[in-house]
């Protein structure tokens, strides 16, 4: 059959390409897509029948589809159907379990949210959220994504919340794409943000599909993409990154001192070292006579000045976090904690590095694990680095001139057009009490104007 030989000729002859004939209708599949089973049940049992018409309507595949041309049938084979050709050809859905179950989050996890996360299958995915908001409101628009890989990615919106014109942006944004293959949401994530060069994160990817309603009903856009555990989430803002959703779970007066430790924990990983340094080398007068004494002794036996004392430390510290995020889970922390008790104790006892700075990075590091996100714990990096360089000529103007730098630079930044220092710069009532500073939930009536032009109501009286 010419049909049948034009599909060896596409694929090379592979040898997972399986092709069987029964009664003058020939069967096409990709073994490693495949459930055996389900064509044993769907296609093989019931081709005693003829007439292939007859074959469509007495099958109990939950899909089965009229293929109109020769792209589709590739198409369809490629997605784990079984190709039924006959007078006309039918592409039965008989795909492989090539996926696994529904797990606890585990880059995300907390005590009292949720406990169910992504997996690799988009339907999956997509029913976590469709059974969370159930409303025919929720729409989701399709793109195949990649020359080669053909991914599917969904967009996700609530149509009377979500703005037009940001939908409209992020579409055009995945529409314009032209790349050989994507595997992963990080791919797409780096394709479709608008500054693609900035240190910080402008897009989220997060595992819990509760996360994502909830973003869904605040009128923000969602991009599921196949094969990927983690969805997108834009618009983004800086602060979304240091206080996550799952603080609405919580008492609210509770969480608003945990979002003021958080603020101070991003200023001690952010400056800390910077500071400590600028004081000890240039702006010994700033720091009480007992106290610099204190520090002076410590130091009397390290060769090194404080900047090249800290950038080491930062440095093993660094190599540290990154072995213990390559190790597997089970051990990794423990050799990490080992290695820094180690390293520690037998760098300070060489006269290496003094005790008050093993503490200070101790702080810095320790502050930084409040924060999960791991592109938002790099970026933390270079500025760390940046203004210890800065301070190490220059003293504490160079740490002045680091936070206007860092604050010059997130202000410059955007998120599907919009501010990515929202919702404080411009500043906006509703996300700030939503983020920022948690208010009652019978108080959090409105949704931001940032976000929506139709829906600003949450919820009326509440009793």
């Amino acid at each position: 059959m010419l049909l049948v030989d034009k599909i060896k000729e596409t694929f090379n002859n592979s040898s997972d390409l399986i092709i069987k004939q029964s009664n003058n209708i020939y069967i096409v599949y990709l073994e490693s897509l495949c459930s055996q089973d389900k064509i044993n049940e769907y296609i093989l049992k019931v081709l005693t029948i003829k007439n292939s018409k007859k074959l469509q309507d007495n099958n109990a595949a939950p899909n089965i589809k009229t293929v109109k041309n020769y792209e589709e049938t590739i198409n369809y084979i490629l997605n784990g159907f079984t190709i039924i050709i006959d007078k006309e050809v039918y592409a039965v859905e008989t795909k492989g379990d090539l996926i696994r179950g529904i797990e606890s989050p585990s880059t995300e996890p907390d005590l009292t949210g949720p406990k169910d996360s992504f997996n690799e299958s988009i339907q999956t995915n997509l029913g976590l959220i469709k059974r969370r908001i159930k409303s025919p409101c929720l729409v989701n628009k399709d793109f195949e994504v990649g020359k080669y890989t053909k991914t599917k990615a969904s967009i996700l919106y609530i149509n009377n919340i979500a703005k037009e014109e940001t939908v409209k942006y992020i579409e055009e944004k995945i529409s314009k794409i032209n790349i050989d293959g994507i595997t992963d949401a990080s791919n797409l994530k780096q394709l479709i943000i608008d500054n693609p060069k900035t240190l910080f994160p402008t897009a989220i990817l997060t595992e819990r599909p509760d996360k994502v309603s909830q973003d869904l009903l605040d009128g923000k856009i969602v991009i599921l993409v196949d094969s990927s555990p983690f969805a997108i989430i834009v618009p983004a803002f800086f602060a979304d990154f240091v206080n996550p959703s799952v603080d609405s779970y919580k008492k609210f007066i509770n969480i608003n001192f945990i979002k003021l430790i958080r603020f101070i924990c991003l200023i001690c990983t952010l400056f800390l070292p910077a500071f400590y340094v600028a004081l000890i080398s240039y702006n010994q007068a700033s720091i009480p006579l007992n106290l610099l004494i204190n520090f002076a002794i410590q130091r009397q036996s390290v060769p090194f000045p404080s900047y090249i004392e800290a950038i080491f430390i930062l440095i093993i510290c660094a190599i540290l976090r990154e072995s213990d995020i390559r190790f597997p889970t089970n051990y990794g922390s423990s050799i990490s904690i080992v290695g820094a008790l180690v390293m520690g104790d037998a760098a300070v006892s060489a006269g290496i590095v003094s005790p008050i700075m093993i503490i200070v990075i101790a702080i810095t590091y320790i502050t930084s694990m409040v924060f999960t996100d791991i592109e938002l714990i790099y970026s933390f990096r270079y500025i760390r680095f940046g203004s210890i360089i800065l301070v190490s000529i220059l003293g504490l103007y160079g740490l002045y001139i680091t936070i206007f730098l860092f604050l010059i630079h997130i202000c410059n930044l955007t998120s599907a057009n919009i501010p990515y220092t929202f919702p404080l710069a411009p500043f906006d009532k509703p996300y700030f009490n939503k983020v920022i500073f948690n208010i009652n939930k019978k108080e959090d009536k409105l949704r931001t104007s940032a976000l929506t032009n139709k829906n600003f109501h949450k919820q009326g009286e509440i009793k």
